[in-house]
C-alpha cells in the first residue's frame, strides 16, 4: 500500500504519461511543484515497489501494476471531483477531492460513484436534492462554522 505522497507522484506520473512520450524527474517535480531530490526519493520508494523503471539521468517508464495503479488513482480523484460537482459543493473541486481521496475507503468511493451516476441519470432527483440544499441555506440550516467570528 502506498502512502498518500507516493500515490500523489504515481498519479501524477500517469498523468503525465498519457499525454507525453517521456517522462522525467523534472517534469513531475514542475508540476508538483516540489523539489529534485524530493521526486528522485519518490521514484526510488517506487522504482522499489515495481510501480516504474527508472534509471538515473533516463526518463521514467510505468511497469504494468504502475499502469494499473496509476490508472485507479486517476479515476479515484475523477469520481470524488464529479461528486463534488454533482452536489454543487462551493469549493475548490481539485483541492477538496486531493484531501478526500486518501482517506475514504474504496466501497465509500464506490458508494459515491453509484450516488453521482444515480443523480447523472435521474435528473430529477437531482434537482430535488439541489432544491433541499437551497431550502437548508436560506433557512440557515445546517452545520454552522465554528471557526468564524
Amino acid at each position: 500500500m502506498l502512502s498518500p505522497s507516493m500515490e500523489d507522484y504515481l498519479e501524477e506520473i500517469y498523468r503525465f504519461s498519457l499525454h507525453n512520450n517521456v517522462v522525467r524527474v523534472s517534469d513531475i517535480a514542475n508540476r508538483l511543484d516540489v523539489t529534485m531530490p524530493s521526486v528522485n526519493n519518490a521514484i526510488r520508494n517506487l522504482h522499489n515497489e515495481n510501480y516504474l523503471i527508472y534509471q538515473r539521468y533516463k526518463e521514467l517508464v510505468l511497469t504494468d501494476k504502475g499502469r494499473r495503479v496509476g490508472k485507479f488513482l486517476v479515476e479515484r480523484n475523477s469520481i470524488l471531483q464529479r461528486f463534488l460537482l454533482t452536489i454543487k459543493s462551493d469549493c475548490d473541486v481539485g483541492a477538496e477531492a486531493e484531501a478526500m481521496e486518501h482517506y475514504l475507503s474504496l466501497p465509500t468511493i464506490r458508494a459515491l460513484e453509484s450516488l453521482v451516476d444515480f443523480f447523472e441519470n435521474n435528473s430529477s432527483c437531482r434537482q430535488k436534492f439541489l432544491q433541499h440544499c437551497e431550502y437548508r441555506k436560506e433557512k440557515g440550516l445546517g452545520l454552522i462554522d465554528g471557526y468564524q467570528e
